[in-house]
């Protein structure tokens, strides 16, 4: 009785997992190349874009380990 939610809740975070995913790496690349178009970045742009290139790569290997596809 208990064990019928586990496919089913399984599917849901996987399915926000991948959502996370696909936002956190749109916001890696735009602060990515906003900044290689700036002349002189400042530290506080730098550490931003160096913390959303973890976050992403961190969510990246979470959906590795728990063998997250992505549906077509």
């Amino acid at each position: 009785m208990f064990f019928r939610r586990k496919g089913w809740l399984r599917n849901e975070y996987d399915q926000k997992l991948m959502h996370q995913l696909e936002w956190q790496k749109e916001n890696w690349l735009s602060q990515k190349s906003l900044l290689e178009k700036s002349l002189d970045p400042s530290d506080d742009a730098i550490i931003q874009t160096k913390l959303a290139e973890i976050k992403y790569f961190y969510l990246f290997k979470e959906a590795k380990t728990r063998q997250v596809r992505v549906k077509r």
